[in-house]
């Protein structure tokens, strides 16, 4: 009530602090790619991996089409069976 009144944020609108599970995997994630943290670790909870993998996952328009446009070099290796260019 007092950062709302102070207009720090909207009226009606509070808010309540990052779960340390969401802090922990996006740290995480910042630092490994999740294969890495796969490999690693022999048992993993299925939520903190997800939490992980959505703290892996690319945040703004940009970098989505970065990785959606992603390419390996073998443009035309869908094009024909066994990887070969006609």
């Amino acid at each position: 009530a007092a950062a709302a009144a102070l207009g720090l944020l909207p009226l009606g609108k509070t808010q309540s602090p990052e779960s340390l599970l969401d802090i922990a995997a996006r740290k995480v994630a910042e630092k490994w790619p999740f294969q890495r943290v796969e490999e690693r670790f022999e048992r993993i909870p299925e939520p903190v991996q997800r939490r992980i993998v959505y703290w892996s996952s690319p945040r703004s328009e940009r970098e989505i089409c970065m990785y959606s446009s992603f390419n390996t070099g073998a443009e035309d290796s869908a094009a024909a069976p066994g990887g070969a260019a006609t």
